[in-house]
């Protein structure tokens, strides 16, 4: 029997855990003591162990200390982090305890942004200029070099959080003043408007076994800064973009070293030539509930297939059906917004939390689900929508 530890600072990737006690593992959680409460699996669960954290912050030797307790007792085969911020605990723990698995170097090629776009041009792969906060030199010839607007990132967060728009090079200077000794941990990059596209894999032996190819409605730093309803859906089958994005998405998955796991890609194609550049990629399931979307699309649910391809001595994907599906998520201004009358049969999916409202359409045909997103996302806006200040760190 294999044991395998999850690591969750989160609450998510209940299918991976009931799936990885369903092949027959002995199932064991690592998550923060402030989910103690949380909605586990636990009749899945062989035991559950709770860090302290703030924040979903916790002290890494702290962490080291109690894992490597436990493996006097018991023998830990797989360590899988469900979140992005656990990939470097997960890293960190298999190269202290031996392991196999994803180490060091690799999880900074899926969780720092320098790191990532460092590999990506030593690979020839195609990006947007950069260039790390660090040298100031270095910053004012890359700023002279490339014109403005440009993103300041942090390297390590997830997602749109943190990032802000820069419109001039002397703009830049206060911010960085402001970060203080914080400022290393950022990175800055050539603004590229255009289309942002995600590529949800599945790989094994440094192969894409299987990859759904999707287009955001609109960019998620437009929808975390300016206020937007998220919406997302996977793209015609054997069209030249999803041709194009799949070949692109083979050759960054290898050059940045996958060997075995889940995969959540974005890519822009710039409106100024119409190519697409590398974003960033990460070693995870898709958040959001893309991987909700997904599952309506292909009858896979990618964190059951993770579980299944980390455990099986052999694996092999089985989609379902191929059909095409889209998501709608916003805030709402309600606690329990009431999604009854989204009644449409394509309605796969609505979603259940506080102050947030969320569907999934799924049908045979392409254009139905456009039609119905576009509607929908007319309703959302009307009849639920709400805007926050954007998330300066991950909270949820």
């Amino acid at each position: 029997m294999k044991t395998v530890l999850a690591i969750a600072s989160f609450e998510k990737g209940q299918a991976f855990l009931r799936q990885c006690k369903a092949e027959g593992c002995n199932t064991l959680l690592l998550t923060s003591q402030s989910l103690q409460d949380a909605d586990w699996p636990r009749e899945s669960l062989d035991n559950i162990y709770f860090m302290p954290d703030v924040e979903k912050e916790w002290v890494l030797a702290d962490m080291l200390h109690a894992v490597s307790y436990l493996a006097r007792t018991v023998k830990i085969d797989k360590i899988v982090p469900l979140d992005d911020f656990d990939v470097e605990k997960a890293a960190l723990l298999r190269e202290h305890l031996r392991i196999g698995g994803m180490g060091d170097t690799t999880a900074r090629y899926f969780r720092d942004k320098l790191a990532m776009r460092s590999k990506a041009l030593d690979g020839g792969l195609p990006i947007p200029r950069f260039v790390g906060i660090l040298n100031y030199d270095t910053i004012r010839a890359f700023m002279a070099e490339v014109p403005p607007p440009y993103v300041l990132k942090p390297r390590s967060q997830a997602g749109a959080i943190g990032i802000k728009k820069i419109e001039s090079a002397d703009t830049l200077w206060p911010l960085l003043e402001v970060l203080g000794d914080r400022q290393s941990h950022y990175l800055l990059e050539e603004f590229l408007p255009g289309t942002i596209w995600h590529v949800d894999s599945i790989v094994d032996d440094k192969k894409v076994l299987w990859a759904l190819v999707s287009r955001y409605a609109r960019p998620p730093l437009e929808v975390s800064h300016e206020g937007r309803v998220f919406c997302t859906q996977n793209v015609v089958y054997g069209s030249a973009e999803e041709k194009a994005l799949k070949k692109l998405n083979a050759t960054v998955l290898k050059t940045l070293g996958l060997v075995r796991g889940v995969s959540h890609t974005e890519y822009i194609q710039s409106a100024a030539d119409g190519k697409f550049y590398f974003l960033e990629t990460s070693a995870r399931v898709g958040g959001a509930h893309i991987a909700d979307m997904i599952e309506a699309a292909s009858g896979l649910n990618l964190w059951a297939e993770w579980a299944k391809l980390e455990v099986r001595e052999s694996y092999s994907p089985a989609p379902l059906h191929k059909r095409y599906a889209g998501l709608l998520v916003s805030l709402a201004k309600q606690e329990t917004p009431d999604l009854s009358t989204y009644s449409d049969p394509e309605v796969w999916w609505r979603m259940k939390k506080k102050n947030h409202a969320g569907v999934i359409v799924a049908s045979e045909h392409y254009e139905r689900v456009t039609e119905l997103l576009e509607s929908y996302t007319e309703r959302f806006y009307a009849d639920f929508f709400h805007r926050l200040p954007p998330k300066e760190k991950a909270t949820d």
